[in-house]
């Protein structure tokens, strides 16, 4: 097992490279110009439009720039950020406590009412539970975040004034129960549809049927050999669907206001903030790759005939 996280760890370092490479070159070679809020103001003469360029490094070929924003990532060094001058790090800092108090408790939510839901809809095959709940996953997963979200404001925020739709950070749990509900009730509902179909392919099996000629409790057989054998392919989901969540939370947060890695994200792609962005993009991408791992770790935890060498 060892062996095998080292040498996925390995193979994953190249990856990362060229993933960081095609990142910087879309963001130097885009007709966004950094200095264009100084382009249009008379007062800055175009000498001091030229220091500052100089300053930024934004008179060096993009190449020199990326192999310099690379060799500075690999020390802890994210650069520095055009707009703010604050380094890029700080800037996450600041921003990641908001990202992860809506993307992590929604994906506990998920996890936590999903894997019931689906669980008992697969036990109770066409009963009027798996109806309602068949149709609320649906309805779940079909439904654009943004919709729901602007649903949730309209209900919630405005008419009934029970939470609040513009971020206010000294009412920060208050704040949060909407998006988090948002992202919560989808996941909710992709979660309860891969467990259900899942666990209907196996509760019809042979070794299902042995365990139950053994006289062990139906609990015991669905707890134990039904479900754990169905949430096999339902960790791929839930280990690749977190760093979907992520940017599933870059519209959420635009919609509520609430000022995390996706509302960061998006600003400097409006101003061209290329190492903000640069950043920002190659940790999606090394959320990715890490999931990728851990999914296939849990696979060997989950079913004890897969061995990794």
């Amino acid at each position: 097992m060892g062996r095998y996280v080292v040498r996925r760890l390995l193979v994953s370092i190249p990856t990362l490279i060229v993933i960081s490479f095609v990142i910087y070159a879309i963001l130097a070679l885009a007709p966004i110009d950094p200095l264009s809020q100084f382009g249009a103001d008379p007062r800055i003469p175009p000498e001091a439009r030229e220091n500052i360029r100089r300053a930024l490094g934004l008179d060096q070929p993009w190449p020199i720039r990326y192999v310099k924003w690379m060799t500075a990532m690999f020390t802890g060094n994210f650069g520095v950020s055009f707009m703010s001058h604050s380094p890029v790090s700080e800037l996450i800092k600041q921003r990641l406590p908001n990202t992860l108090a809506v993307v992590g408790v929604a994906e506990l939510v998920g996890i936590a009412i999903g894997i019931p839901i689906g669980m008992i809809s697969a036990i109770k095959r066409y009963s009027i539970f798996d109806h309602v709940g068949t149709t609320f996953a649906f309805m779940g997963f079909s439904v654009p975040t943004f919709f729901t979200g602007l649903l949730l404001i309209i209900l919630f925020g405005i008419k009934l004034r029970w939470f609040p739709f513009i971020y206010d950070s000294t009412l920060q749990i208050r704040q949060s129960i909407m998006p988090i509900t948002v992202l919560g009730l989808f996941n909710v509902a992709t979660i309860a549809r891969y467990v259900r179909a899942e666990m209907l392919e196996h509760l019809p099996l042979d070794y299902v049927r042995t365990a139950r000629g053994k006289g062990l409790r139906e609990r015991f057989v669905v707890l134990r050999h039904v479900l754990r054998n169905s949430l096999i392919p339902v960790v791929t989901l839930v280990a690749l669907g977190i760093p979907a969540v992520f940017a599933g939370a870059i519209v959420t947060e635009q919609v509520f206001r609430v000022p995390g890695i996706g509302d960061l994200l998006v600003n400097s792609i409006g101003t061209g903030d290329i190492p903000v962005v640069a950043t920002v993009v190659f940790i999606f991408a090394v959320l990715v790759v890490l999931f990728n791992l851990v999914a296939d770790l849990l696979y060997a935890v989950l079913d004890p005939r897969i061995r990794y060498t």
